[in-house]
């Protein structure tokens, strides 16, 4: 009877090993990354209310009962918010158009928002997207991608390059080739910006001008340090996801194929673990007390290796996607400002290079 178990155990490792092939990446962990000096302002006190409040919201409930309450909790977010720009739904593809005053809207911005695909929406995230219409002189268009349990991982991940697509050649009045675009998300939404510009590549289709993420998760196998050693100084993913690391990785993996119903160490789960050549400028902002700080590090190290042109800027203590507390955090106005002088910077290089070739 031994034996019986211990040729079941043996099987199943040979199986882990081969149906996941999890590549150590731990090669990547050996890179510098500078953090920008300072200490968090008196606004970030706040801002650690606002996310207890969140834990606060789903409190004693289970299940369904608790999703739900997360997510109107964070769809409560842009209330009451002195937003400038028009919010105009759309149905096919499914989200909403941002469109600050004055803009020009054949420049455009695919936002994707984050959530742990099971929660967030375009309203959620109307802080950033307002922010990006203004920043950007474009219309955002906040793509309302199919969410988990509900739906697969993978109908999230069609629906983010639907809506690209899309984009290219639609703008909020219609018809119209777009003449300069970015993709950008946060957290989970960062993860399938990352993963959608590979697909564009690939694809065929023209690639985005530049793009944004923001806290991105870039590897699912969760082998990245940060992804324990940051637990306490996380203060929204911490108690929300901290107990995974008491449960061994192969574990994760299964039960986090069962629920996506595709391999954590897929690129298009883990865009770390994809081809990163050929890429265009990629703008990644973290913070180095955040769980998902090496992801960031180890995605910038390998795409530069890679030959793509990503950048890592990363802010001391803040709380994961900062930039969602606009209203409050001085260091979210200092970040957006950041990724307006990223933007500028890739289009004056777009235009020294046109005219090169002229």
């Amino acid at each position: 009877m031994l034996w019986i178990l211990l040729a079941i155990v043996a099987l199943i490792i040979v199986v882990t090993l081969v149906l996941f092939r999890v590549e150590d990446l731990s090669h990547l962990d050996n890179h510098d990354h500078p953090v920008r000096d300072g200490v968090p302002s008196d606004a970030h006190q706040e801002v650690l209310g606002r996310i207890r409040e969140l834990g606060q919201s789903s409190r004693g409930l289970r299940g369904k009962a608790r999703l739900t309450a997360l997510r109107e909790h964070m769809d409560g977010l842009s209330e009451g918010l002195d937003l400038k720009s028009e919010f105009r739904a759309c149905d096919s593809p499914r989200g909403e158009w941002v469109i600050a005053p004055g803009v020009d809207t054949r420049r455009r911005v695919l936002y994707i928002h984050g959530g742990a695909w099971a929660a967030g929406s375009p309203r959620s995230h109307r802080a950033i997207t307002d922010q990006f219409s203004h920043l950007a002189n474009a219309a955002v268009f906040a793509v309302d991608y199919r969410l988990m349990p509900e739906n697969r991982y993978m109908d999230g991940v069609r629906d983010c390059r639907k809506a690209y697509a899309w984009l290219l050649k639609h703008g909020p009045d219609g018809p119209g080739e777009a003449s300069f675009v970015v993709i950008a998300g946060d957290s989970a939404g960062g993860s399938h910006a990352l993963g959608l510009l590979a697909w564009v590549r690939d694809n065929g289709l023209r690639q985005a001008d530049a793009a944004v993420a923001l806290s991105p998760s870039t590897d699912l196998t969760l082998t990245a340090p940060s992804n324990r050693d940051n637990i306490r100084t996380d203060p929204l993913l911490g108690p929300a996801f901290g107990g995974l690391s008491k449960i061994p990785l192969p574990v994760i993996w299964w039960a986090t194929l069962a629920a996506f119903r595709v391999s954590p160490a897929s690129a298009v789960a883990s865009p770390v673990r994809g081809d990163l050549r050929n890429l265009p400028p990629t703008l990644i902002h973290a913070s180095d007390t955040e769980m998902l700080l090496d992801n960031a590090r180890r995605y910038t190290a390998k795409a530069r290796a890679e030959g793509s042109p990503v950048e890592l800027h990363t802010w001391a203590g803040m709380v994961h996607v900062w930039h969602i507390f606009v209203s409050l955090l001085p260091e979210a106005d200092e970040a957006f400002e950041d990724i307006g002088e990223f933007l500028q910077r890739v289009e004056a290089g777009g235009d020294e290079a046109k005219a090169v070739q002229t």
